[in-house]
Order: C-alpha cells, then structure tokens, then sequence
C-alpha cells in the first residue's frame, strides 16, 4: 500500500525570495510547505500545529531565529529544525546545536544542499519514529 503521507515543512526568512526559491523546489520533491517571512506569523502557525521539518533564518526583526528555534522544540520536541543564516559564526552555531538544531547551512547555500539536509532530517525522523 503507498502511503499518501507528506512530509510537512515550514520555512521561515526574512528575505521573500528564499521562499520563493525553496517552496517550488521543495513541493516538487513531494514535500508539503508553509512559508513565511514574518516571524510573528509563524509563530502563530507553530502553535496552531506541528510540523516535521522547520527551516528558519536566525536574523529577523522581531522574534529572531534562536527564539523560534527554542520555542519549535518546546512544543514539538520531534520536529527537526535546519537554520540557515547569512550572519554564521562559531558561536551561532554554538548555540543552535545547545537549542537542539538538526542542521546549521551558511547562506548562500545551493538548493541541492539544502535538499539534501532536508533528505537527511526526513530520514531521521523516519528512523526515530
């Protein structure tokens, strides 16, 4: 039997143009996106349900990154989070992995590398559950 589930992604950036990017690239692998540019709108949609995979900037007006990251976790402990961020250094990364990140990627990134973080994280979580 072929399971018609789809793997559920938030994306979360600042930029508009990294949703437009990933989401057709992304929906065209099969995945099910969300996307958002406003962190305080994807906050909102996190509490209203989970997600598998979270992809979110760090540098934002308002909530940043490190806050939606945290409180990701704190609702769906399950969800693996991939930050992406132009503003990379040691200790953002540092910190990220403390808060339980399941990837860190450098702006710019190559949509095949993102894919493939998001390939990864998939097969995590289908190893974990």
């Amino acid at each position: 039997m072929i399971s018609s589930y789809k793997t559920s992604i938030l994306i979360l950036d600042d930029e508009p143009i990294v949703s437009k990017r990933l989401q057709p690239a992304l929906e065209k692998m099969g995945y099910e996106i969300e996307s958002f540019y406003k962190s305080a709108e994807a906050m909102e949609r996190i509490r209203e349900r989970s997600f598998d995979i979270v992809v979110t900037d760090l540098k934002m007006e308002g909530i940043d990154g490190m806050q939606f990251l945290a409180e990701v976790k704190r609702l769906s402990p399950s969800t693996e989070v991939i930050v992406i961020t132009g503003f990379a250094t040691m200790d953002t990364a540092k910190e990220s992995m403390r808060k339980g990140v399941f990837d860190f990627l450098a702006k710019p990134f190559k949509l095949g590398e993102i894919q493939e973080v998001i390939r990864k994280a998939e097969e995590h979580i289908r190893c974990g559950s």
